[in-house]
Order: C-alpha cells, then structure tokens, then sequence
C-alpha cells in the first residue's frame, strides 16, 4: 500500500496509562516510526499518576506538537480512551489503542491502517504473545500462552487472518465508536469485550490480522495476578448480566472452580467433597507437567501454580458480581459528542 493512501486518513493514538514511569517514554519512542507513516498524533490519557509519568510525557510534548497529554479524572482505561475521542478526535477516522505496559513492532500503527483499508473493517484487532522475566512472570507468561491458562482463545495463540467476533483491541473506526457510545464507563475490565459485543449486533465487522501482533508483560506475583483476574471476572458477569450474553464454553469451565473450591471445605464432613477439587488441581498440575517436558521449560509446574490463581479468581469475581446483584446496577448511557 502507498504512503499516500495511508497518510489520506488521520489516526488517534491513544495510550491509557496510570503510573507508567518506566515504560512510557519508551512507548512514545517505539510510536515515532507511525508519526512517519500516518498522518496521526498520540495522546497519552494519564488517571493521575504520581509517579513521574506526567512530567515525562509533558517533556516529551513540549518537543513534538504531535504528543498531547490529557488528563483522566475517572482514572479508568475505558474512561480514558472515551476522553481521548471526545476530545482529540474530531478530526480523524480511526483510533488506535496502545497499551503502556506491552511492546509494539516498529510498523505495528501502518500495519493495522494498512488492514484497515484492505479489508473495510470497523475494528482490527491482534494477537498477543506474553512474555515474563523474572521466575513467576515466566511461569505467568508460560501458563497465558498456553491451554491451560488462555483456553484456546484465538487472540492468545495466534491464528490466520480471519473475521471474529473479539480480540485484544487494537485500531477502530471512530464513526463506529462513537455510534456505540464509546467504552461503557461502568466496567472497569472487559470494557472490550462488551464493546465488540455491541458492535457485532450492530453489524459492524471485526476482523484478526495475522500482519502484526503484540508482546504483554503479565503480573509478576500472585496479588497483582489474583486482582487482576478477579476484575477479569467481574467484567465478564456485568457483561453477561447486561447483555445476557452467555459466556463461551472455554469459559463456562473455570466457573466451576471457585464453588468447587468453597465445596471443598465440606470434605471434613465427607471426603467426596474434595473429588471435584482434587480432579481440578491435579489436571492443572499435569498440564504444568506436560509443559515442562513437552517444551522442555522447567517453569511448567509453577505454570500450573499460577493458572490455579487465574482460573480460582477470574470465577470468584464472576460469582462475586452475580450474587452481589449487578444486574440492579443503572443501565450505561452513552456519552453524547457533538456533532462536527
């Protein structure tokens, strides 16, 4: 595709972060080859970090009038993509979302538009492969890339290009964002998800480029990984609740954990109890065994360890929403722009 064709649509870049000191001027450097390539300009939507976040951006700004930094009262990603829209994005025909804590191939932005156009589509979305470092990241990471941990999900283990129904957000039509209202600023995970769901019902179309992909950092202990598969879950019951979307059967499965567990505890009354319990964890802890020898990688058993963490809270907080009664929560209104 010609550079011209390219650079006759403007794109907004948008980076929700929250205290990303150590990644962000990276980020906005790995951007510069997409400022070449596109007719585009980056917002970073900052929810308040202290520290040090906003004083890189603002340098980093006050050297390239195609950098804004904006602040996110609402602190929340979807909050600071919606704010980002309404008030950067008049002016341009697709967004990109850019994640802080993830790495991004040089021609990531131009591949996406380049797909964008191709195809027609409303909304591209990627792969993501995960990579860890220190030892329970890569036992995360090693778990996130596998059955175990992502179950089968195409956006985790790669596939052809191909038209779906989600993936990792990645670029989207602005005329189709704002139809939809933007994020429903009452998730705060699974904002994406939800919004594809709209989308799709609304026939718009989405489609996986196998083109480029990105790389994202899991949580590097258990109580960063719990919290964020928890929120996970609960992001998954408010949408189900919303929609009456059934969850997809690779996910109606670890439902099953957190009461298999709590049903556990009933063993000191009859050992059968532990049977479900058991079973679960000892596949967990086969699978992380099999890793280990079918991949030679010695971080399959704890793999296994901290897929137990994700299974265990993305059902809790799926439960969580659902017996705490979040199908009485407001019905979202959309936000509504003016018209340009």
């Amino acid at each position: 595709m010609t550079n011209e064709r390219r650079k006759s649509v403007r794109c907004l870049i948008v980076i929700p972060c929250l205290n990303e000191a150590t990644h962000i001027e990276a980020v906005i450097a790995n951007l510069e080859g997409a400022l070449s390539d596109l007719d585009a300009r980056i917002v970073v939507s900052d929810g308040g970090s202290t520290d040090g976040t906003r004083a890189i951006v603002a340098r980093i700004a006050g050297g390239n009038p195609k950098v804004a930094l904006l602040d996110n009262p609402k602190r929340i990603q979807s909050a600071a993509v919606n704010l980002a829209v309404a008030t950067h994005g008049g002016d341009c025909e697709y967004l990109i979302r850019i994640d802080a804590h993830g790495d991004y191939p040089p021609d990531y932005c131009r591949n996406l538009v380049d797909e964008a156009l191709e195809t027609g589509a409303d909304s591209v979305v990627v792969g993501m492969q995960t990579v860890g470092f220190g030892l329970f990241q890569k036992a995360t990471a090693l778990a996130q890339n596998s059955k175990l941990g992502n179950g089968g999900s195409r956006h985790r283990i790669g596939a052809a290009s191909h038209w779906t129904d989600h993936g990792h957000h990645a670029l989207m039509r602005i005329a189709a964002f704002r139809q939809m209202g933007g994020y429903d600023e009452s998730f705060q995970h699974n904002e994406d998800a939800e919004l594809d769901y709209r989308l799709v019902k609304a026939g718009h179309r989405i489609w996986m480029t196998d083109k480029t992909s990105m790389v994202y950092y899991p949580r590097a202990s258990v109580k960063p990984l719990f919290r964020q598969y928890f929120g996970y879950g609960r992001g998954r019951a408010r949408n189900f609740l919303k929609h009456r979307a059934l969850p997809s059967l690779r996910q109606m499965i670890p439902l099953a954990v957190a009461p298999v567990t709590a049903g556990a505890l009933l063993a000191i009354l009859n050992w059968a109890a532990a049977i479900p319990f058991v079973v679960w964890a000892g596949a967990c802890i086969g699978y992380g065994v099999w890793l280990a020898v079918k991949q030679r990688n010695p971080h399959g058993p704890l793999a296994a360890l901290s897929a137990m963490v994700m299974h265990f809270a993305w059902s809790a907080g799926f439960w969580r929403e659902v017996l705490a009664g979040g199908w009485r929560d407001p019905v979202y209104v959309p936000r509504q722009e003016p018209s340009l």
